[in-house]
């Protein structure tokens, strides 16, 4: 049996599916090695106001399936601070945590770094439906978020198709293009505009709406990341460049909505199993990461260096699979 009496569990940052599944599977595990888990409610700045819960098996049944999270998230200006770092340390030491594990992204493993150098041992679980977590190659929340889009997407189309029109649409992915691009190549668009991929606009949009209308399409899907800029200036610069006028469509914070999928909920679930196993096993102050289908442990200083590069090949494929020719640029 484990050393460790009392642990928590935060959520932090952009709320993602999937995180309670990740809760649920750190409530669970740390029971049966017999461990107490307390729920700290909205992220760091909750520990930091001492706003907590118990949690128990039933306090987490039914959570599987729910998208958000049940612990509510925030982000905190408090805890960037001395003060309130400290003041969070004090609220650890009168709960009688032993260790917390945060689930969030880079943001929220930051604070937990942080933390751990004040002495407070933390687990960390990476879930942002950005997927631009350098350590890990899967985050939770990633695929229900592609699948959300690419659901919104398929219907855009529908009526794109009967309208003969250009959709222009924005998804979600901070300063990353992994969203974009998975799902760019899922609905089969006309071109993806990704931050990675220095723009032309010629090239990458004007020139593949023409390549398209020439092949005999009468419709066209622009998928724009969010990291790349705005979707309403890209829709005006095809409407002065070729003539025609798009429907531009922001998908926004519905992608973070939602029942996450399979891989999500299993994702979390073992993550959270191992995530509570290290802590008990006193490998600590380390991120839980997936790396060719496995499970690692990295030191939270090392996986908050590493850096996730967006795997260019699968612009490539896109491209192929749009004109079946040479590949552009």
């Amino acid at each position: 049996m484990s050393k460790i009496k009392r642990i928590g569990v935060l959520t932090s940052g952009g709320d993602a599916p999937g995180m309670n599944a990740a809760v649920r599977a750190v409530v669970r595990t740390a029971l049966a090695y017999g461990i107490e888990c307390i729920g700290i409610r909205r992220g760091w700045q909750g520990l930091i106001n001492s706003d907590f819960v118990q949690l128990n098996r039933e306090s987490v049944a039914h959570s599987l399936s729910r998208g958000g999270t049940i612990l509510y998230t925030a982000r905190s200006e408090d805890f960037l601070t001395e003060k309130g770092r400290a003041k969070a340390v004090s609220v650890c030491k009168l709960l009688g945590l032993e260790g917390i594990v945060a689930i969030g992204g880079d943001g929220t493993f930051r604070g937990a770094l942080e933390l751990s150098r004040l002495g407070i041992p933390v687990v960390g679980i990476p879930a942002t439906i950005d997927n631009d977590i350098g350590c890990t190659n899967y985050t939770i929340g990633f695929d229900t978020a592609c699948n959300t889009a690419i659901e919104c997407i398929d219907r855009l189309r529908d009526t794109m198709q009967s309208h003969e029109r250009c959709s222009v649409v924005e998804v979600m992915g901070r300063n990353a293009g992994f969203l974009a691009l998975y799902v760019g190549i899922a609905v089969g668009a006309t071109a993806v505009l990704v931050p990675e991929r220095e723009m032309d606009f010629q090239r990458d949009v004007v020139e593949r709406i023409r390549d398209a209308r020439l092949a005999g399409n009468t419709h066209f899907m622009i998928v724009v990341a969010e990291g790349v800029g705005s979707a309403v200036d890209i829709g005006k610069r095809i409407e002065e460049s070729i003539g025609i006028s798009p429907r531009v469509t922001v998908l926004g914070h519905i992608q973070r909505g939602g029942s996450p999928t399979a891989r999500d909920r299993e994702t979390a679930t073992r993550m959270g199993y191992y995530a509570v196993t290290a802590l008990a096993e006193g490998r600590v102050n380390s991120i839980i990461a997936t790396q060719e289908g496995g499970i690692v442990e990295i030191p939270i200083e090392e996986a908050l260096q590493m850096e996730k590069h967006l795997q260019m090949d699968r612009y490539r494929i896109m491209e192929v699979m749009q004109f079946g020719g040479a590949v552009r640029g």
